[in-house]
């Protein structure tokens, strides 16, 4: 009974999750849910600061002695760095039970103001961030025949407004990409998940504010935002479920607006796009 009460309180008890884009936002509330519901994490992230702040953090809400806390200070896009630094935790630590990927940002903007380096860019850290660590650890994986991979997309993952030119892409091949995983590891019984978040106040989004066209942030303006624990607490959920797709808040409404009445969505956006020029004082 006294084992069972634990399953049940402690889902993630004996288990590790390696959690990319670890430091901040989605990431950052995401390794914490972990860790208070048993589990051991290794946070990655780019900047040292907030990777050890996070660290502490999460020593703070962990369950017990058996779990562990660790952090590597890498670029998730740097394949030659990142590899050592993985295949060093795994000869420590063992395989890990979760890759969780949150690595990514925007920077809106109109497309016209956009080069083909900001393409290059948003691709580098938002897609290929997130498929380094899987390459590396993918090999680990299979041999153990076992794991979950979760990678974070966006509801710009399945349509697009105004301003996410070179952002929209990226999450629509993360989507492409999780579905083959899922299809083709299946075998290995390796699940994969991917996550939909809506708006969600993170310090990203905060920095995202700051390019944002006048029509993209008056789009914006209209949604409901969640905090980053909301969506950290549906993600972890559906990770538990094995749910291949996660969407906290009103991204499954629109995802299925879009599936099945997508020239719905279209009308919608384009009459509120419209509205928002006329209020930019743009020329229709």
């Amino acid at each position: 009974m006294a084992k069972l009460k634990r399953i049940r309180e402690q889902p993630f008890a004996g288990n590790t999750a390696i959690v990319c884009g670890g430091s901040k936002g989605i990431g950052k509330e995401t390794a914490k849910e972990i860790a208070r519901l048993g589990g051991s994490v290794c946070l990655i992230a780019r900047h040292r600061e907030p990777l050890q702040s996070t660290a502490r953090e999460i020593e703070e809400v962990r369950r017990g002695d058996s779990q562990f806390v660790e952090a590597i200070a890498c670029d998730a896009s740097d394949e030659e760095r990142l590899r050592p630094l993985l295949t060093d935790f795994v000869d420590r630590r063992g395989v890990p039970d979760y890759l969780i990927n949150c690595v990514g940002y925007a920077r809106p903007q109109y497309v016209q103001e956009l080069t083909l380096k900001d393409f290059r860019e948003r691709m580098e850290v938002n897609y290929y961030g997130q498929l380094v660590p899987i390459l590396i650890l993918l090999p680990y994986l299979m041999e153990a025949r076992r794991g979950h991979i979760a990678n974070a997309s966006s509801m710009m993952g399945y349509f697009g407004i105004i301003g996410y030119a070179a952002y929209a892409p990226t999450k629509f091949a993360l989507v492409g990409l999780t579905e083959v995983l899922r299809h083709e590891l299946k075998p290995y019984n390796i699940s994969c998940s991917v996550l939909y978040p809506p708006d969600t106040d993170t310090p990203g989004f905060e920095k995202e504010n700051e390019t944002k066209p006048p029509e993209c942030a008056e789009l914006s303006a209209g949604a409901k935002m969640l905090s980053a624990q909301e969506v950290a607490e549906v993600f972890v959920e559906g990770i538990l479920r094995r749910q291949v797709d996660i969407m906290p808040g009103a991204a499954g409404m629109v995802w299925r607006l879009k599936r099945f009445l997508p020239w719905l969505v279209r009308w919608v956006t384009d009459q509120d796009y419209e509205k928002a020029r006329k209020n930019a004082g743009k020329v229709t």
